[in-house]
Order: C-alpha cells, then sequence, then structure tokens
C-alpha cells in the first residue's frame, strides 16, 4: 500500500514539473503546438539560419475571437446596450426612439434588426462627447458589472486561456506584442493591460474623432460620433504601419476581417508565421466560420494551406478554453 501511495505521488508531482515546464500547457500535443514553438525556436537561435532579431519580432494579434469570445456579439456592442441604460434617466426621447426604445425593452431581436444604422447610432450616442478618462471609467465600470450572458463570468474571464500562455511565451522569448483589432482602440486600452500584459500604447483599433478642449481648466480630448478610422481588413496593414512602423513577423486572427493582417505579415522576407483560430467547439464555447455575421471565416480557410498559414482548431489543438474561475 505505502509503495502504490509513493509511487501515486512520484506520477503527480511528475506531472505538476511537466506542467510548470510546458509554457504553452493548454495547448493539445499537436502539430500545430508543435509549429509554433518551432517557430520560436528557430528565430530566437542565435548563429541560426532563421534567426531574428529582438528588435524585429513583432507579433500581432487580433482581439475579438482571437483573444477573447466574440459570441453572441460583440463585447463591445454589449457595453453599448449597457451604456443606453445607464444614459437613459437623462434622455427621455430614448423611449419613443428606435433603436434606442427597443434596447430599452430588452428587444434584442429589434434592435439587431435596425441594421448598421441603428447599431452606430447607439454607438454614437454612447461613446460620444465625453473625455478620454470618462470613457475609460465607464469601460472599467461595464466590465465590473456585466457577465456574458452564457458562461455568466465577466466578459474579461471570457479570454482565451492558451493565448493568455501564447502571448506570455512569445514576451519571453523576446517578442514585443500588440493588438491590432476593429474593435474601439479606446474600449480596449483600459484593460488589456491587466488582462493581456499588453500596454495600451501596443494596441492598434477604430477610433473615432477626437477634439481638444479645456474644462475648468484641465485640458482634455473629447471624443467625437464621426469615425476617424476603421481598423479591419484593408485598414489593419495601415494601422500596424502607422502606430508600429515595422512588419510583423507573427500574425494571430481568427476571420476574413484579419486576412490583410496575415498576408502582410507573411509575405515579407525571413521567417514568419500567420494564424487563424477556427471556432469550432459548441460544447465548450462556439462553431461558426463561412456563414456567421460575426468573425466569419471563408477565404481564410480556402487560402491558408496554400498561403502556409497554421488553422488552430479549438475543438482538437486547445485543452482548456477559458481560464478557471
Amino acid at each position: 500500500m505505502l509503495r502504490c501511495i509513493l509511487l501515486s505521488c512520484s506520477f503527480l508531482l511528475m506531472g505538476n514539473l511537466l506542467s510548470a515546464a510546458d509554457p504553452l500547457s493548454s495547448w493539445n500535443e499537436t502539430e500545430t503546438k508543435t509549429k509554433v514553438m518551432q517557430f520560436v525556436g528557430s528565430i530566437t537561435e542565435e548563429g541560426g539560419e532563421q534567426y531574428v532579431a529582438p528588435e524585429d519580432r513583432i507579433a500581432v494579434f487580433d482581439n475579438d475571437g482571437t483573444l477573447w469570445c466574440e459570441q453572441p456579439f460583440y463585447n463591445q456592442l454589449a457595453f453599448a446596450l449597457y451604456r443606453v441604460h445607464q444614459l437613459a434617466p437623462s434622455h427621455p426621447e430614448w423611449n419613443e426612439k428606435e433603436p434606442f426604445r427597443s434596447v430599452l425593452n430588452g428587444d434584442l431581436k429589434k434592435v439587431f434588426a435596425s441594421g448598421e444604422k441603428g447599431i452606430l447610432a447607439l454607438v454614437a450616442a454612447t461613446h460620444s462627447g465625453i473625455t478620454e478618462t470618462e470613457f475609460k471609467n465607464a469601460v472599467m465600470d461595464w466590465t465590473n458589472h456585466s457577465e456574458h450572458p452564457r458562461f455568466k463570468r465577466s466578459y474579461l474571464e471570457c479570454v482565451y486561456q492558451p493565448q493568455l500562455e501564447l502571448l506570455a511565451y512569445l514576451r519571453a522569448n523576446g517578442f514585443k506584442t500588440y493588438i491590432v483589432s476593429g474593435g474601439g482602440i479606446d474600449f480596449m486600452r483600459p484593460w488589456t493591460e491587466e488582462v493581456y500584459g499588453i500596454p495600451p500604447e501596443q494596441v492598434v483599433g477604430s477610433s473615432s474623432k477626437s477634439s481638444y478642449e479645456v474644462r475648468e481648466g484641465v485640458g482634455v480630448i473629447v471624443k467625437q460620433p464621426e469615425l476617424n478610422f476603421f481598423d479591419d481588413k484593408d485598414g489593419k496593414p495601415v494601422g500596424i504601419q502607422q502606430h508600429i512602423g515595422k512588419r510583423p513577423i507573427l500574425a494571430f486572427g481568427n476571420s476574413d476581417g484579419d486576412f490583410q493582417m496575415l498576408e502582410y505579415t507573411t509575405t515579407g522576407d525571413g521567417p514568419r508565421l500567420g494564424l487563424l483560430v477556427h471556432h469550432d467547439d459548441t460544447e465548450r464555447e462556439y462553431a461558426y466560420d463561412r456563414d456567421s455575421h460575426i468573425g466569419q471565416l471563408a477565404r481564410g480557410l480556402d487560402e491558408a494551406k496554400a498561403r502556409g498559414w497554421v488553422i488552430v482548431s479549438m475543438k482538437n489543438d486547445w485543452n482548456e478554453v477559458f481560464p478557471a474561475e
């Protein structure tokens, strides 16, 4: 009996040591994980043919659907809906005006039926007319008081554990990690450092126009309702050049909105890696690709093999999806 107990303890200790030694423990031992680690190993081997100097180790990640869950609708829209309820007492006219009326009545079907025009009206009303500090506080208020409708946990806890490990692994190997997202830059910057270890200055995203004002003797930036820059599709390489100033050597996305970012990254000289998360796990998250209105992935699936991009199966390549509660 004592021998069995000692053996069991030995196996348990060995398993814990192996887990601690594995920087990507939430990734299954598949070809996908091997490709990622081989790439990092090859570009960090000094004197090797594929060596890349630390200053050129730039990795860019999409956010929605790549680093955190984007279903059943984009989280920034969830924030806008939350803001409508918060601001409603100061806007009695919203009780009779669509799509605000439907938001206040909890009729999301009708909200989505309002289309792009209706959604943009919600975003304009909830994201503008306030200073950058007031907006940051509003975002953090939402993160502290809202939860995902299916998973019943904070939206900031609906991030992907394997990706958190990958970000840390890349940084441990001299990479500088950036977010390049179609989401709002001011919406992401308040929390990305706490959640992903990515500081605000390494976040690239869509933006609205802003203006400078002096309020009560203090200079402030005030958000305006008009779109300034849309960081999606063709906009992503432009955003990378404008904000980062270097072509990345690794890009990770999940949708056709990330296609140009991966294309820009992987068509440069030297060793490069492009990856796409494939949402194919209905049990632990969601399954969607070609026919989805959110995170549609069709062209990426069709061309990934020819372009040498890695399709990461959430179902087969990840043994965990979200961090343990």
